[in-house]
């Protein structure tokens, strides 16, 4: 059996590591050739991908930080590990909701400087005086738009729903699968615009793409009216300067997010109507766990059999194994690519026992399981064929 070699470019959790022990893949750390690595936020350029990389497992979400197109022309499987960490994720949201409704930030800063009041005769009815300055609202009853209703997004509209809000969601990419997971109380907004008009709390859960960048800016912000925003999807999708202005114009109350930068760390330091995490989203040990075990079993099982789960390039497949010997075949997506395998396969003396072909866009991906032995030189026949991307023999 063959032995592929996977580096790890981040931290990765020792429990996602201990996944390689069952399996053919081996941990080599020092091995700049590696088939595989394991990266979480660490950032990728194209001269990063060596010649023998087959995949890329990132322990999270966004692959902001991977060069997609580069990996796709070359045909390297790019995986992510959507839901993995969408319970930590929620679990935050639910506490900016509550730093954003309750005043708890500055009443915490006011309360710290009460070290002058030496007794509770002097401190009680200074409390009672000033508290009125910290009223804030309750969740119950307010309205919560959800911005994005995938892996993070449905499971926070199902927790406003549990905290007695009316919540609303958008998302123009809404999957069958993603609707399910829905409670029927979730009201559909029909536009971003209509979302963010009827919300008192607006929460986003993105992806950043060419797309989403800077979608939330000052044409989207002035349908809101002291409104608050909370961002734990990604930086790229906010205008930081067009928060300030809503801020300043009232069309937010607040601002939290998970994701500083030098503007907003100014406002929050001169106004009290930003909070600033340190990008913690997903920091619990439970979430870097599960993130960690299920990239690394994404790509031990590619690499093993071929199959692909949660891959942001390449179509999923997933084929049992019928026969020792298994072809897995990138192409691009033209016509006439599995007549021309299929035949040079036949030419080779090659039986076909069973096969698979999807597609994702530009790229095509074959599985194919082989009666008897395949050689070198029939995977560098194939390999040869207009259009193949690149050829694997997996035994």
């Amino acid at each position: 059996m063959t032995k592929y070699k996977i580096k790890t470019l981040s931290n990765i959790s020792p429990k996602g590591l201990e996944v390689l022990s069952n399996s053919s893949c081996v941990l080599d750390e020092n091995n700049k050739d590696p088939d595989g690595v394991l990266i979480r936020s660490t950032k990728l350029n194209p001269r990063n991908l060596n010649l023998s990389l087959k995949a890329i497992s990132r322990a999270g979400v966004g692959v902001n930080n991977i060069p997609l197109d580069d990996c796709t022309e070359r045909g390297i499987v790019v995986f992510n590990t959507p839901g993995a960490n969408a319970n930590a994720v929620k679990e935050l949201v639910l506490a900016a909701l509550m730093l954003s409704s309750r005043n708890v930030f500055s009443s915490i800063d006011f309360v710290k400087n009460l070290g002058h009041l030496d007794s509770m005769e002097d401190l009680e009815p200074f409390l009672e005086e000033n508290k009125k300055q910290f009223k804030g609202r309750e969740l119950s009853g307010s309205t919560l738009g959800v911005l994005g209703l995938g892996s993070i997004g449905s499971k926070v509209a199902r927790m406003g729903v549990a905290l007695d809000m009316k919540v609303i969601g958008y998302d123009k990419a809404l999957s069958v699968e993603a609707a399910w997971r829905l409670p029927s109380e979730v009201e559909p907004a029909e536009t971003i615009e209509e979302l963010f008009k009827k919300s008192d709390f607006i929460t986003l859960h993105i992806p950043a793409l060419d797309s989403t960048k800077g979608l939330i800016n000052s044409n989207l912000l002035k349908h809101c009216d002291k409104t608050s925003l909370l961002n734990f999807a990604r930086k790229e999708v906010v205008d930081d300067e067009s928060i300030i202005r809503a801020l300043e114009k009232n069309n937010l109350s607040n601002f939290i997010t998970d994701f500083p930068t030098p503007v907003l760390i100014k406002r929050a330091n001169e106004e009290g109507d930003v909070i600033l995490l340190p990008h913690i989203g997903a920091s619990t040990s439970q979430a870097e766990e599960n993130c960690a075990v299920m990239a690394t079993e994404q790509i031990t099982d590619f690499l093993q059999n071929g199959n692909i789960t949660n891959s942001v390039n390449f179509p999923n497949v997933n084929l049992a194994r019928s026969t020792k010997y298994r072809l897995a075949i990138t192409n691009k997506n033209v016509p006439a690519m599995i007549g021309q395998i299929a035949t040079n396969l036949g030419e080779l003396n090659l039986n076909i026992v069973d096969m698979t072909n999807v597609s994702r866009g530009d790229i095509a991906y074959n599985l194919i399981d082989v009666e008897n032995e395949i050689e070198e030189d029939a995977v560098d026949k194939i390999s040869s064929i207009e259009n193949v991307l690149n050829v694997r023999l997996i035994i």
